[in-house]
C-alpha cells in the first residue's frame, strides 16, 4: 500500500482524522461484510439502542481473526507509531507502545486486556451511532482505523463518520468525513496534542456516526488495543 505519510500525519495534526487511499477491493469489501452473519467468527454482539449507544448493531471478532483483519492491523501499527510516539513527546506523557503490535498486545494481555477489538458494524434505516471513544481499559493506542465495506451514494444514504474535538477554552468543533468503499479513516481515539499560545495541551476527541438515512452501511473498525 502506497501511502503519503506526510500528508497523513498533516491532516492528523490539524483535524484528528486522515483519509486513506484504497486498502481492500470491492470484493474484499464484500467478502468482509458476509461475515457478519456468520456469528461464530464473533465473540459478542451488541445491540446500540439497548445501551443507549444510538441504534444498530455491531461485533466483535473472536480469535483467530480473518486474515485480511489480522494483516490490516499489523501493518498499520508500525507506521502509525511514530506519530504517536510524537504525540506523547508533545504532551509530556510516556510513550509505552513498543516496535510491534505482537509486543504491544502481550503488554495488554499481561494488563489483564485480553479480548480482541477488531469490530465490524452494521447499520440500517434510521441507526446512527452515539459519541463515543473506544478506551476497553488502562492501555490505549491512541490512533484507529474504520474502513467503508458499502458505497456511500450507492449502498446507503447518510451514515456521516463525526469526529467531534473538544477545544481549549474555546467551542468544540466538528468533522464529518464520508467514507468510500475500501478506504480507511485514521483518526484519534482519546485525544490529541492542540498547540496554542500556553504550549501543546490536549483535546478531548469523540466520534460517531450520523444518522443512516437509507440502505446498508458495513464498516470494520481496527482498534489496536485488547480489551479487559
Amino acid at each position: 500500500m502506497n501511502f503519503d505519510w506526510n500528508a497523513v500525519t498533516d491532516d492528523l495534526d490539524s483535524v484528528g482524522c486522515a483519509l486513506t487511499p484504497p486498502l481492500l477491493t470491492p470484493e474484499q469489501c464484500k467478502e468482509l461484510a458476509g461475515l457478519y452473519d456468520e456469528v461464530h467468527r464473533f465473540r459478542a454482539t451488541v445491540d446500540m439502542a439497548r445501551y443507549r449507544f444510538g441504534s444498530g448493531q455491531y461485533r466483535y471478532f473472536d480469535h483467530p481473526l480473518p486474515d485480511v483483519v489480522a494483516e490490516l492491523r499489523a501493518w498499520f501499527y508500525p507506521q502509525l507509531l511514530p506519530i504517536v510516539r510524537e504525540w506523547a513527546l508533545r504532551l509530556g506523557r510516556p510513550a509505552p507502545w513498543p516496535d510491534s503490535l505482537e509486543e504491544w498486545l502481550d503488554e495488554c494481555h499481561r494488563a489483564g486486556q485480553t479480548r480482541p477489538t477488531p469490530i465490524l458494524l452494521k447499520y440500517q434505516a434510521d441507526d446512527w451511532n452515539a459519541l463515543h471513544r473506544d478506551l476497553y481499559g488502562d492501555l490505549v493506542f491512541p490512533l484507529q482505523v474504520v474502513i467503508g465495506l458499502d458505497r456511500p451514494g450507492v449502498d446507503y444514504e447518510g451514515g456521516e463518520f463525526l469526529l467531534i474535538e473538544q477545544r481549549p477554552r474555546a467551542q468544540s468543533r466538528g468533522t464529518v468525513t464520508s467514507l468510500p468503499q475500501g478506504h480507511g479513516l485514521i483518526f484519534t481515539t482519546r485525544d490529541r496534542p492542540v498547540k496554542s499560545s500556553r504550549g501543546w495541551s490536549a483535546a478531548p476527541v469523540r466520534h460517531g456516526v450520523s444518522t443512516v438515512r437509507s440502505g446498508l452501511r458495513h464498516t470494520l473498525g481496527l482498534v489496536f488495543h485488547d480489551a479487559a
